[in-house]
Parts: C-alpha cells; sequence; structure tokens
C-alpha cells in the first residue's frame, strides 16, 4: 500500500539495527530524484535520501524494471553514481529474469536486503492500477521470478507500494499486488514451502 515514501522511515529503522543493507528494487522509476515543488521527501526521492543518509549499502542496490521519460536526459546516472545497478526494462523483454537473480543473489551474499517493490514496474497492462504507469514493464511472470529468486537471501523486510485500487475497475492490480505480497512472505528466512 502506500506511495513509495513509505520505504524511507522504513529504512532508517531497519538501518538503526542492522546496518546499511541491499537492496533489491523493481520499479518503472529509481525515485532518486532531489525535489519535487519544493519538497525533499515524496515517492520520488526516497532512494535518494536512503543514499545521503547511508542507510544503503550501495554496491548491492539493484533497480530492475526501470523505464519511461524523463526531465533528464540521462535519468539512471545518480544511481550509477551510487555504484547502484540499474536493469532498465529493455533488457529484461522477452526472456527470464532467472540468470539475473543469480548474480543478484551472489552480489548480495548474506547481508541484509531489503525488497521494495512498486507495482508500476509491472505493465499496466497487468497493474493499470497504480498512478505512475509507465508501458512496456515487467510481466507478472517476470515479477515472480525476481521475487523467488530472492529466496535464501538474509532478508530483512519488504514492501509493496503504489496500488491504486481506484484506477482499476477490474480489481487485477490489487489482485496482483496480493499475490506478490504472498511470495514475499514466502522467501522471507525461516520459511519452508514445498
Amino acid at each position: 500500500g502506500g506511495d513509495h515514501t513509505i520505504t524511507y522511515p522504513i529504512l532508517q529503522a531497519l538501518a538503526a539495527k542492522h546496518g546499511p543493507m541491499g537492496l533489491v528494487h523493481v520499479d518503472a522509476h529509481t525515485d532518486t530524484g532531489d525535489t519535487a515543488l519544493g519538497e525533499r521527501i515524496y515517492h520520488g526521492t526516497p532512494f535518494r535520501r536512503c543514499a545521503e543518509e547511508g542507510l544503503l549499502d550501495c554496491s548491492s542496490v539493484v533497480q530492475i524494471g526501470i523505464r519511461g521519460s524523463s526531465y533528464d536526459p540521462d535519468p539512471y546516472e545518480y544511481s550509477r553514481r551510487q555504484g547502484f545497478r540499474v536493469v532498465p526494462a529493455e533488457e529484461c523483454w522477452m526472456k527470464s529474469l532467472e540468470p539475473l537473480m543469480g548474480e543478484v543473489r551472489a552480489q548480495m551474499g548474506d547481508k541484509p536486503v531489503y525488497i521494495s517493490f512498486n507495482i508500476d514496474g509491472l505493465d499496466p497492462a497487468y497493474a493499470p492500477g497504480t498512478g505512475t504507469p509507465e508501458i512496456a514493464g515487467l510481466t507478472p511472470a517476470q515479477a515472480l521470478e525476481i521475487i523467488r529468486g530472492c529466496k535464501g537471501l538474509n532478508i530483512v523486510g519488504c514492501d509493496l507500494v503504489e496500488v491504486a485500487p481506484m484506477y482499476d475497475v477490474s480489481g487485477n492490480t490489487a489482485l496482483l499486488g496480493a499475490n506478490l505480497l504472498f511470495e514475499m512472505l514466502c522467501v522471507l528466512p525461516g520459511v519452508r514451502t514445498l
């Protein structure tokens, strides 16, 4: 639920306990803006604020599904400068993400990891109920590959954000969001699945 601003205070609290964390971030946008309408804290800035405060192990941040229009000629420049790995949506089109997730597991090792999943990482054909839809996104099957690919990581928390059911009369976005949250619960450490 909620917009992506909610991840910022969650990561503040988790970093106070675990130190800087790895991050698996699925989204259409990097959410590393600096300000909007004069505000430094809003749904497009949480990961810039987290990087500035040292809440993230920046060498262990992966942003997957990034795409869309931008006001900046290089919208991924800030993320890359921090050491984040940016995986644009076009690098995901028409293929399994299992190999990518093998690389992510190797990159994260046993450090604490947070999963932050913005529903707009998925194509609006599957999840139109969100405030900032972008075409040419991930499929539900790829979303499952990402989440299930996190099994075995030292996951200390997760979220699913930006679901806005009022924008989807079919109810499919809410259904997809609920299933993705269930999948996240299934990959938490200590959870046994068949």
